[in-house]
C-alpha cells in the first residue's frame, strides 16, 4: 500500500470449492485469483472481496469482465481510502511547514533526476520524508517500467480506477481509513530506520529505475498471472501494517455486509495470512468463496 497511489460477460464463472475455517479444499483454485464472493446464511446480501495491486490500472481492471460484473451488482464500495480533494497526500504534504535536507540521502545526480521527476508534480518533495519518496518512487518504477502505464490512464493506482468506475455507476464510497493516517502507518512502520539505510534504498530504487531494470518487476508479474499463495496459515508479521489494521476494517465492513451488497477492494496483502480479511470473514460465519476472473 501507498499514499501515491493517483471489468460485461454473460456468466460468473464461480469456483464450486469453499473456504471453511480459514481452509479450502482445493488450494490450487484458491492460489489462481484476486476476487472473492462473500454470503451469509442470515442475510441475503451478495458481496465481493477483491486483492488489489495498487500499481495497476485501468487497462488490467478493464481485462477482468467477472470483477466488472461483480463491482456492477454491488451498491457500495469499500476501499482502503478516498481521494477527497483538500485531504489527499499531496495536500498533506504540501501543509507541511518543514523540508527535508535531501544531500543527507541523495547525490546530486539523484537529486537533479528527482528534481526533474517532480518538476510537473502538485506535489512538492522538499517536504516529503525519505520513507514517502521510496515509496512514491517504487511505485513509479512499477508502474512506468515494469507495467508501462498508458499515458491515457489518469487513475493513480488501481484502487483509484475502481472507484472511478463506481462513481459513474452511482455506487457509494467507504473508506476505511483517511489519507493522513496511511501517511502515518507508513512513516511508522520504518521508524528509527538509520539515514544510511534510507540513503541505500532510495540510491537503489533511483538506479533500477534509471536503467530500467525489468528484472526487479518479479512482484507485478506474479500478480498479473495470479499465481498467489494465499498461506491462510501462517501468521502476519507485521502488526502494525496488516494485523492492527484488519482487526479495525472488519468491525466497519461487518455490519455494511448485512445491509449492502459490497465490492471490497484492498490491497492483496490484507486478504493473506491468518490475520487476513479471507480468515476473520469466515470467523464471522462468511462464505468466502474464490471466483475464477481469468
Amino acid at each position: 500500500m501507498s499514499i501515491f497511489g493517483k471489468i460485461t460477460s454473460l456468466f460468473l464463472a464461480v469456483f464450486t470449492s469453499t473456504l471453511l475455517m480459514g481452509q479450502i479444499a482445493n488450494s490450487t483454485l484458491l492460489n489462481k485469483t484476486v476476487l472473492f464472493k462473500v454470503t451469509s446464511p442470515k442475510s441475503s446480501k451478495t458481496s465481493y472481496l477483491f486483492g488489489t495491486h495498487h500499481a495497476f490500472g485501468k487497462s488490467f481492471f478493464d481485462s477482468l469482465t467477472v470483477a466488472n460484473n461483480a463491482l456492477a451488482t454491488c451498491d457500495l464500495l469499500i476501499k482502503e481510502n478516498l481521494n477527497i480533494p483538500g485531504e489527499m497526500a499531496e495536500d498533506i504534504i504540501n501543509k507541511r511547514t518543514t523540508t527535508t535536507d535531501w544531500s543527507k540521502y541523495l547525490n546530486k545526480n539523484d537529486l537533479s533526476f528527482v528534481e526533474n521527476l517532480f518538476a510537473t508534480s502538485p506535489t512538492d518533495f522538499q517536504k516529503m520524508t525519505p520513507t514517502e519518496m521510496y515509496v512514491f518512487l517504487n511505485r513509479y518504477f512499477k508502474q512506468q517500467v515494469c507495467l508501462h502505464k498508458a499515458s491515457t490512464d489518469s487513475s493513480l493506482s488501481l484502487d483509484d480506477y475502481i472507484s472511478a468506475l463506481a462513481r459513474n455507476q452511482n455506487i457509494e464510497l467507504f473508506g476505511l481509513e483517511t489519507t493522513e493516517e496511511q501517511i502515518i502507518f507508513i512513516n511508522k512502520d520504518v521508524e528509527g530506520m538509520p539515514t544510511k539505510i534510507h540513503k541505500k534504498r532510495l540510491k537503489n530504487i533511483l538506479n533500477i529505475i534509471r536503467t530500467k531494470n525489468t528484472n526487479y518487476c518479479g512482484e507485478t508479474d506474479w500478480y498479473a498471472q495470479m499465481d498467489i499463495d494465499y498461506k491462510l496459515d501462517e501468521p502476519c508479521t507485521n502488526a502494525l501494517m496488516l494485523t492492527d489494521r484488519n482487526t479495525k476494517w472488519i468491525k466497519s465492513i461487518s455490519p455494511r455486509l448485512e445491509s449492502n451488497n459490497c465490492f471490497i477492494a484492498v490491497g492483496l496483502s490484507h486478504l493473506m495470512y491468518e490475520c487476513g480479511l479471507i480468515n476473520q470473514l469466515q470467523e464471522l460465519g462468511y462464505t468466502v468463496t474464490p471466483i475464477l476472473i481469468d
